[in-house]
């Protein structure tokens, strides 16, 4: 079957049907999944059984598409950073079938109706995936917000720190009552990179190549007061908030006791604070810096037992990625390096490859990396399960295969992660996009068949979902 076909059906001897694994065949028609028939073979009589295009892929597993929720693309205006071409092949090669692009570091930022649709023809006919847009937050765009709403942006990030770029600056208290008011009945959502400059000593004399002096400026208190002001006006103003890369696990206690309270507060982590500890981050290696940043391993491990117990609601990559002088390598001083990772096309395989050994089960893959994640952003009737109905993404992957990650493999365009030569579990086989192989093996499409997804406003939504 050539790359761009029209896939009818896909067959497997393992496809996740709920919490287990069985022989099935998913049916396929006008892009969504039709339906799903048990056992390796169609029923005799279906009159739907057409072998030229039925998938085979033997005993592969077959799962609903990733959807991940914060991606940096970067386009329009740091496109030498990263663009739409390069960070949707880079998805689909890792059985994303959606990303939802943030509205940071493009220039223009997307934080106003203009500059969404600037946006939006900046990714007109670069997407391999299905891609969605969260506005932004800045002081003094308050009003901005509806009319983003009603054009189709999944919701709003805010950061309580400086972002890292001077065209999204972050916005104080009264920036934040004055967004809360707009958002108030809409059913929309605000994310917060939660960190607050809280005052630290500095250790004038410590060497910004180590990185615990790095480690050292982002203490968890930041997290800790940050998050203490997002659950106070989650719980004031009952607005839906979300609380993005959560790295320490000090803050969980309060974030459970505001959601016991009533607060509609839902958290995120990321690959690389599951999958890193800040002990084993050489000096001078700034490809490992982010923000927040990767903390110790018994910290991890909390994490990791938040999210079995229920306490995270998703894994998301926070794929940030810049050009490799912006990092700083050949003086490795962390203070002064771009912070973010580079993780989008490598998700699935990051996560499976920790969560295996830690008793996980590819059910809770979907559940993370797919369906919390589409519910998120307003995406849930439509992507991230493998019901009738659904859009007909797929990941086909092998979760017993290992490989190792090579430069030569990697599709975002600048080739710099702190994975490079790490050994992972879980090959990416091939990715159907609605119905239509876009990646199989290494290769693409030849033509980006993504679509632009525009959230209808939430009083839509539930009209819609009445109606059927």
């Amino acid at each position: 079957m050539e790359l761009g076909s029209t896939v009818g059906a896909v067959r497997s001897q393992r496809v996740l049907m709920g919490h287990r694994l069985c022989p099935a065949v998913v049916r396929i028609k006008d892009g969504r999944i039709h339906r799903i028939l048990s056992g390796s073979l169609f029923p005799a009589g279906d009159d739907d059984d057409d072998e030229d295009e039925v998938l085979d892929v033997g005993d592969s597993v077959v799962m609903p598409g990733l959807v991940d929720s914060h991606v940096h693309v970067n386009e329009p205006g740091r496109v030498s950073w990263e663009g739409f071409w390069t960070a949707t092949r880079a998805a689909a090669a890792g059985g994303v079938t959606t990303v939802v692009d943030m509205p940071l570091n493009s220039i223009p930022p997307t934080t106003t109706l203009n500059h969404f649709h600037e946006k939006l023809r900046e990714a007109t006919g670069k997407c391999f995936v299905d891609t969605a847009f969260w506005g932004g937050v800045i002081p003094g765009n308050q009003l901005d917000l509806q009319p983003m709403i009603q054009a189709g942006v999944a919701g709003f990030k805010c950061f309580l720190i400086h972002s890292g770029v001077e065209e999204f600056p972050h916005v104080t208290a009264c920036d934040l009552h004055a967004a809360m008011k707009q958002l108030q009945g809409t059913g929309s959502v605000l994310l917060f990179h939660a960190e607050l400059d809280v005052q630290q000593p500095s250790e004038e004399t410590a060497d910004p190549c180590h990185y615990s002096t790095f480690l050292q400026s982002r203490p968890d208190v930041m997290e800790v007061e940050a998050i203490r002001t997002v659950t106070e006006l989650c719980l004031q103003y009952k607005v839906r908030c979300h609380i993005v890369h959560l790295s320490s696990a000090k803050p969980l206690e309060m974030i459970q006791e505001a959601q016991r309270a009533g607060a509609p507060l839902t958290v995120e982590t990321t690959h690389h604070y599951l999958s890193l500890c800040a002990e084993n981050i050489p000096a001078g290696a700034t490809q490992f810096k982010c923000c927040p940043p990767i903390r110790g391993s018994d910290n991890r491990e909390l994490l990791w037992s938040a999210l079995k117990a229920g306490q995270i609601d998703m894994v998301v990559s926070d794929h940030s990625p810049c050009t490799p002088d912006l990092k700083n390598l050949e003086s490795g001083d962390f203070t002064q390096a771009w912070g973010g990772i580079s993780s989008l096309q490598f998700g699935l395989p990051l996560f499976w490859s920790s969560a295996s050994k830690r008793g996980f089960e590819l059910s809770d893959v979907v559940r993370l990396l797919s369906q919390k994640t589409a519910q998120l952003c307003g995406l849930d009737k439509q992507k991230g399960s493998l019901s009738p109905g659904h859009d007909a993404d797929l990941v086909i992957w092998d979760p017993e295969r290992e490989f190792e990650i090579q430069e030569a493999g990697i599709h975002h365009k600048n080739k710099i992660t702190p994975y490079l030569g790490k050994t992972l579990q879980g090959v990416v086989c091939s990715t159907i996009l609605r119905g239509q192989l876009v990646y199989r093996e290494g290769s693409f499409c030849p033509e980006p068949l993504g679509k632009h997804l525009l959230i209808p406003p939430r009083e839509t939504q539930e009209a819609l979902c009445e109606a059927f």
